[in-house]
């Protein structure tokens, strides 16, 4: 379990959406991400985080970065998986949810600070449930 998991969540699992149609041809409601597999640089000192931001504007490869920065999985490239809503600390899953979705070579990140310390967040795709409501 990563740093940022809540304890007793689900992992989720990895499964494959529809991205051709939206919510309104299929009858049902979307609503956004359900999971997303995201990965994070995570470092304790402001400083060190700020060097990995150069690095990435710089740049270099999202995992690349996260191996020589990251303070957790890092042997990984910092992927934490799939997750889903529910699973995370909620200030990092409120800005992983929303930041769409980018390859580790051209990654498009956001910065957050938990009681964990210092993310750069990055997420390499997401899977959208929609909701049937009525017949």
């Amino acid at each position: 379990m990563g740093k940022n998991d809540k304890k007793g969540a689900d992992k989720g699992g990895k499964g494959k959406a529809d991205k051709g149609k939206d919510a309104k041809d299929s009858g049902g409601k979307s609503k956004g991400a359900q999971s997303i597999n995201v990965r994070h640089i995570l470092c304790e000192k402001h400083a060190k985080k700020e060097e990995a931001l150069t690095k990435l504007n710089d740049g270099l490869k999202f995992d690349e970065v996260a191996r020589e920065y990251s303070e957790d999985k890092a042997r990984q490239g910092g992927s934490l998986g799939w997750k889903t809503k529910g699973s995370l600390d909620p200030k990092f899953e409120e800005v992983a949810f929303a930041l769409e979705p980018s390859t580790t070579a051209s990654p498009k990140f956001v910065e957050c600070k938990t009681e964990f310390g210092y993310h750069i967040i990055m997420v390499s795709s997401q899977l959208i449930a929609q909701v049937l409501i009525g017949d």
